[in-house]
């Protein structure tokens, strides 16, 4: 359970057994919530010494992870405001670092589809991070109470280094947005892009048809390259 102002969320934690101040990954739940594909990423990171954290962040919305069809989880999540996203991963970071189990000043974050979109918009509020790896999240749409911006309209705002992992053949998330956000961006950029010619959207997802293991593989080593060149390992 993670402590907050107003009560407490759940999460699921991975960690070496007897660790102390560890790097700490917070990862960021497809739409579908905190299941057992996100609780095993958590445990692939423990394996190499992290303590990995994800947040239930749809947690006051309600339990997706119960539901059937994309059709009766997408009601829920547009009720989800990104301000209290960004609070809940303080927290979860905030929890982990007072423990003991977590090292505060190595603290990154990777999100996969909607949590994609999350990591970014981490990058633009939390001065602490470190790093971030965003895996085919999306970058621009329309504007709501609950999503007043999106990652195109805060890039020069970003304060870490991200990641972007996407797919040419996610028709989701066309690779003019990925252009759209490189360029503003703008030259000089720490974060960087990595897109996979012949990869749908949800390409890591590997209890998915859109699984492709080669660019699954590929994206994994890339993501922790990442994090140990931008001090987080």
């Amino acid at each position: 359970k993670i402590p907050l102002a107003d009560g407490e969320i759940p999460a699921y934690r991975a960690m070496p057994a007897g660790g102390k101040n560890l790097p700490i990954i917070l990862v960021v739940q497809e739409i579908f919530g905190v299941h057992e594909h996100i609780k095993d990423v958590c445990r692939r990171f423990a394996k190499l010494g992290y303590c990995a954290i994800a947040p239930a962040l749809y947690h006051r919305q309600g339990d997706v992870t119960q539901l059937k069809s994309i059709d009766e989880i997408r009601p829920i999540v547009a009720k989800v405001p990104d301000a209290q996203v960004m609070m809940d991963l303080d927290a979860a970071a905030t929890w982990a670092a007072r423990s003991g189990i977590g090292d505060g000043g190595k603290l990154a974050i990777t999100g996969f589809c909607w949590g994609g979109r999350i990591t970014w918009l981490y990058a633009v509020h939390n001065p602490n991070l470190k790093a971030g790896v965003a895996w085919y999240g999306r970058l621009v749409g329309d504007k709501s109470e609950n999503q007043p911006a999106h990652p195109v309209e805060l890039a020069t705002k970003i304060k870490a280094p991200v990641l972007g992992l996407y797919g040419a053949a996610d028709t989701g998330i066309p690779v003019a947005t990925v252009d759209q956000m490189k360029q503003a961006l703008g030259t000089g950029a720490k974060s960087a892009f990595h897109v996979y010619p012949d990869a749908p959207h949800a390409f890591f997802a590997d209890y998915r048809p859109s699984y492709r293991e080669a660019a699954a593989k590929d994206g994994w080593q890339r993501c922790l390259d990442w994090f140990k060149a931008n001090g987080v390992a």
